[in-house]
């Protein structure tokens, strides 16, 4: 239903940016709530004002969309597989809202979006968010990063904000009335200015080994007592 309506606001305002952060927020109240989850954020108010960006995220399960949607900056899309496109409802509420497919399967296709990506980081004052690992790691481990999202801002001479959230989705119990506890935390942004491709493994690791500690904190401190 929610998915529906949305559509419907996009048809509006088509592939406005703001439209991820409003949609975001909307299910995330609502999913959260209904499953149980609940979130806490830390250093949200960091986000403010930061200007164009790329926010780099680790990805646990389908449920992200009721938990990352929460902090979901303004001006900001994501990058998502290209199937997304075909799911009922939301796949076209996901492309309306202006967010970016890419076909991953397709090298080609893949550097063009890429470098698309990298135009609307500077010419349209918009941030994108990405999930760097490409794939679901199911809140055990954080997964080795793609290049993406850093060669994006490289070459568009932006900040790289780190985004963690603490693994929810390996301790969460549907049967439970709070079926789980996200923290999400905000790091400090890593700075690309003047840097090159050549420096794009050197930050990748920087920012994975910054959210892998950050993460396994987080899992300590929370889940050590959970429930």
């Amino acid at each position: 239903m929610v998915s529906l309506l949305g559509i419907f606001i996009c048809l509006a305002r088509p592939f406005h940016p703001d439209n991820t952060r409003l949609f975001g927020r909307i299910f995330s109240w609502g999913g959260a709530a209904i499953l149980g989850i609940k979130i806490r954020v830390k250093n949200y108010d960091s986000l403010r004002n930061v200007g164009p960006c790329v926010y780099v995220a680790n990805h646990q399960d389908n449920l992200d969309l009721f938990v990352c949607g929460r902090v979901v900056p303004q001006r900001t899309v994501t990058l998502g597989k290209k199937s997304l496109r075909w799911l009922p409802f939301f796949g076209q509420l996901y492309w309306l809202a202006g967010n970016i497919l890419i076909d991953r399967k397709n090298k080609s296709r893949s550097h063009m979006t890429i470098s698309s990506s990298t135009r609307a980081l500077t010419e349209k004052n918009t941030s994108i968010w990405v999930f760097a690992e490409g794939t679901r790691n199911r809140g055990r481990n954080l997964l080795p990063f793609k290049k993406g999202a850093f060669k994006m801002a490289i070459d568009a001479g932006v900040p790289v904000i780190p985004i963690c959230v603490s693994s929810y989705a390996r301790h969460m119990d549907l049967h439970r009335l709070r079926s789980s506890l996200a923290e999400i935390r905000i790091l400090p942004p890593i700075l690309t200015d003047r840097l090159t491709d050549e420096d794009i493994p050197r930050i990748l690791q920087q920012c994975w080994d910054k959210m892998k500690a950050t993460i396994d904190a987080m899992d300590h401190k929370i889940y050590e007592r959970w429930p």
